[in-house]
């Protein structure tokens, strides 16, 4: 018989660790809804034509790396490989723009690039990403970016860096890609990288091969080319990112994977996940909105790993979503039980508690044995005696306590307890002797 896998370079995630990539991408999309940013559930495929104008012809990702076929209308679809260029198109589409401005959204869910498959670098990756559209205030770019590094902030991570830099905008572009294409002309480079700086110098500079960084020392940097208002508006991110507790450091060679970009453009990178080091980053797309039919509106957005920000978690001992899967085990001991457990699971649940119950036919220590897998703070036990006195045993894991609590009056008790033991474990968090170190 075929024995089926999954398709090589998609991560799955299956409990227990799908706890943790749950909490991760909680955390990434929690700062952005809690700043105003409204959701956006965008298709998984989309006309080709949009990715080639959006991302750029000349790119990796378009060039190389997208998954493109023809549907049975003979149409070119490609699966997304990035969020940005869709939610253009669906804020031109649907007239977003016109109910005031900035457009502030944010996204979840997988992306597709047909790479060589390693570790961190998927077929199948899973991003969380914003985008403010509609505004050209350097104030804006820093909340963009504070917002992601409250992301990582909030998950706890410490060993990540946040890389700044300016790309410049129309009108100081030009000067500087001529610069630097007569620069690389005196390089020795191989026809395909002398084709692409030929297409778009500044992507040889994001070249990664050794024998092409060492080569560039020398090139001309963009930020020191900027015109006075890109300069200007710099200055003013940095300002404001100062304002917002937000910590960098200048990267003057950093150039993005993709086209778009101008002005401010950042990258997140941390330092224990190897050659795979990026877990996120972005920057302002000013000319992008127009290139896929709509007006010339400034934006900036960012893509953050989930992927890539389990592995900086796990890499730093983190275990974001670790804990009990439910609150409340249910241990019914014979037929009668079974029904009182049934009723009991859904006022609990209908409560606001989550709750499982130890199916099958199994004896008390089997049914306990499930109980501890569970690791439910709370196991009601229900047994003939319990039934016929209308009363349940309610269990503390913790301490081994156990009491016998009236069946009408055990859910308002479990809620009490279960909110007293999340009070004292907030204050724990808080005390600063039980921080992540």
């Amino acid at each position: 018989m075929t024995e089926f896998r999954a398709p090589k370079g998609v991560p799955e995630y299956f409990p227990p660790r799908s706890s943790a990539f749950l909490a991760v991408r909680e955390a990434l999309a929690y700062p952005a809804r809690h700043a105003g940013y409204g959701y956006i559930e965008l298709p998984v495929f989309e006309d080709t034509a949009l990715f080639v104008r959006g991302v750029g012809e000349s790119t990796d990702v378009v060039s190389k790396e997208m998954y493109t076929f023809l549907d049975r209308g003979e149409r070119s679809i490609s699966l997304r490989p990035e969020g940005t260029a869709g939610v253009m198109r669906s804020i031109v589409e649907n007239r977003l723009d016109k109910a005031g401005l900035p457009v502030k959204l944010w996204y979840a869910g997988p992306f597709f690039r047909a790479e060589r498959p390693q570790h961190g670098r998927y077929r199948q990756l899973q991003q969380v990403g914003i985008e403010a559209v509609g505004s050209e205030d350097p104030a804006l770019d820093a909340e963009v970016i504070a917002l992601a590094d409250e992301a990582y902030r909030r998950l706890g991570l410490r060993h990540y860096r946040l890389d700044l830099t300016s790309l410049g905008c129309a009108q100081c572009r030009p000067a500087y890609r001529e610069s630097l294409s007569a620069f690389l002309a005196g390089l020795d480079l191989d026809p395909a990288t002398r084709e692409r700086a030929a297409q778009n110098p500044l992507r040889v500079l994001d070249d990664k091969r050794p024998e092409v960084q060492a080569q560039l020392g020398d090139a001309p940097l963009m930020v020191d080319a900027l015109c006075t208002d890109c300069q200007r508006h710099y200055d003013q991110v940095r300002e404001f990112l100062v304002d917002a507790g937000v910590h960098w450091q200048e990267a003057p060679r950093l150039v993005r994977g993709l086209d778009y970009y101008t002005r401010t453009t950042f990258e997140f990178t941390h330092e224990m996940l190897g050659a795979q080091s990026g877990i996120g980053g972005g920057g302002r797309y000013d000319g992008l909105m127009e290139s896929v039919g709509g007006d010339a509106l400034s934006g900036i957005g960012f893509g953050l790993g989930t992927d890539r920000t389990l592995l900086a978690c796990e890499a730093e001992g983190l275990e974001p979503g670790a804990g009990a899967a439910v609150a409340v085990f249910l241990v019914p001991i014979g037929a009668p039980a079974r029904h009182v457990c049934v009723r009991l699971a859904r006022e609990l649940r209908a409560a606001g508690l989550s709750a499982d119950i130890a199916y099958g036919e199994r004896g008390l220590k089997g049914s306990m044995k499930a109980a501890d897998r569970s690791a439910a703070p709370f196991v009601v036990i229900v047994g003939d005696d319990e039934v016929a006195t209308d009363t349940v045993g309610v269990k503390e894991m913790g301490t081994g306590e156990q009491q016998t609590v009236p069946l009408a009056e055990v859910v308002a008790h479990l809620a009490d307890r279960l909110a007293s033991t999340t009070t004292n474990l907030d204050h724990a968090r808080k005390d600063p002797r039980v921080q992540n170190p």
